[in-house]
Formats: C-alpha cells, structure tokens, sequence
C-alpha cells in the first residue's frame, strides 16, 4: 500500500507470492488499524445483503473484522478467511469467525455461501484463480463483491502530504500527485477482468459507487497513517520522521481537514452451471 491512502497497484504479472509479505504485514499494527481504518457505507452493505440469495456470507481478507461486524449487524452469519493469523486473532476477539489460509489454498471443506466479499483485500488475491474459487463456493445467483475505500483529502491538505512526501520519501512514487480513483483504477480493472475470465462463471460485473465525507483530527490522521502498508513497513525512524513531519503539515493547516470518500464495488452474480466451468488460464 502505498504511503498516502491507496492501495497499492500492481502488474499483472505477479502472483500472490510476490505480495503476500506485505499482505502479511498488518496484522504487526492490528489493534491500530482495527481503530483507525474507516468502515464501509451501510447503503453498499444492506445492498449487498439485499442481493444476495441468503444471508450466509464468506469475507475474504477478512482482516480485523471490520466490515464483517457490519454484515452481521445486518443479520448475515460470517465466515472469514485471513492469511495473516495476528489479523484474525483479533477478528475473533471482536466476535467474527475467521480461519487462517491465503484464499487461494484455503479449503471450503464442502461449505457453500449466499456471498462471497471482499473489502479492500482482492488485489492480493490472483484475479483469476480467486473469482473461479469464489464461483466454486457460492451458491447458484450468489453474489461476489468486491469493494474498496479510496479516499482524497481536502486539496489543501493533499498538496501538504504531497510535499511531506517529497522530502521523506524523495525515493518513491508520490501518490498524491495523482487523483486517488486512478491509482486504483488497475485494481478495479483487474478484478473485474479476473470476474470476466472465470470461465463464464459469472454474470456481466457491475461497479457500484458510493460517496461519502469523513473529518479527521489530526491525532486521528497520525493513527490511521500507519496501517497503509508502504508507511507500515517503514524502518522505525523513517516512519517517526513521516509522522512529525505530517503532523506539522496538519498544524500548519489547523489541525482539523476533510477527506471524501469514494467506495467503489465490482458486483457479480453466479451462473447456475459454473461449478462445471474451469477458469481461464494466465497467458
């Protein structure tokens, strides 16, 4: 992930194996990111809900639980899936069932779901090979969504992130150069591509968007930063160097800033025959 908000892209030609340290990563800062990380529209979730042939519901990345909690606030029964055990310790601890495997190698052991979701996790799943193992697990007119948070601070701030960036990490690409939606747009297509390729498992994709507003304090900016995974996985001191350098840049702003939200989902349903169709191999 890279250091300001987005998640991080990536070509299509790695594999899981490439991403799966920094996959594993969050669980180091679990406690924080369940606190600091936002949560997810409830109009998407009971729309999902409403979709969906029933209420039982597999989360992959499921995390700490985050939006997990909310689906079960809406009368769903959850199942997680969480490569990093850290994650899914607290996940449990807060009331959501979670087993600990990759997507790609865990076993359903026969279970079958009415959804398969996925918030801010699919890109490191491969596309291909996760939508087909979705399709295997779901249910006939099952729905498999996947969804992400992306966010863009008020333009004022975005240019003072921008600058902090250039003088703490002058030796990586500055993301806040760039609008937030197109840093994530090579997700967005490469999940709805890996949908496409499942072997006609599922429907034509549809995307969903959600927009929405969220003040931060500066405290609360300080928390959150952390839990992306390029700032994350900083050495100690280049992280602390990151963070009084942002929270003077907050200061100078006043303290207090907005960020909106864009909550963009990729929607499918299940063919009734895709149990019998194999997925599309990677060139």
């Amino acid at each position: 992930m890279p250091t300001p908000t987005p998640e991080p892209t990536r070509s299509h030609a790695p594999g899981p194996p490439q991403l799966q340290p920094t996959a594993r990563s969050f669980g180091a800062e679990a406690d924080r990111y369940d606190r600091a990380r936002p949560r997810y529209p409830d109009a998407l979730v009971h729309r999902i809900v409403a979709a969906a042939p029933g209420p039982e519901l597999l989360d992959v990345g499921v995390g700490t639980g985050i939006v997990s909690r909310q689906f079960q606030a809406a009368g769903c029964r959850v199942l997680g899936v969480e490569v990093d055990a850290r994650m899914a310790e607290l996940a449990r601890r807060t009331g959501v069932e979670a087993e600990v495997a990759s997507f790609e190698e865990w076993d359903p052991a026969g279970r079958a779901f009415d959804a398969v979701v996925s918030a801010q996790a699919w890109h490191w799943v491969d596309s291909v090979a996760g939508a087909a193992k979705a399709a295997r697990v779901l249910r006939p007119g099952g729905l498999l969504a996947l969804f992400w948070n992306v966010l863009q601070p008020s333009p004022a701030a975005t240019e003072a992130f921008a600058e902090v960036h250039d003088r703490v990490l002058p030796d990586t690409p500055n993301l806040w150069r760039k609008p937030a939606l197109d840093t994530y747009a090579p997700l967005f297509a490469e999940a709805t591509e890996g949908i496409r390729r499942a072997g006609g498992a599922f429907g034509v994709p549809k995307e969903w968007r959600y927009e929405w507003d969220h003040p931060y304090t500066r405290d609360e900016w300080l928390d959150l930063l952390p839990t992306h995974g390029r700032a994350g996985q900083l050495p100690p001191a280049r992280l602390k160097e990151l963070l009084t350098a942002t929270g003077a840049a907050l200061d100078t702003l006043g303290g207090d800033f907005a960020v909106h939200y864009t909550t963009v989902a990729i929607m499918a349903s299940r063919t009734p025959d895709a149990a019998s169709r194999p997925a599309s191999a990677r060139p």
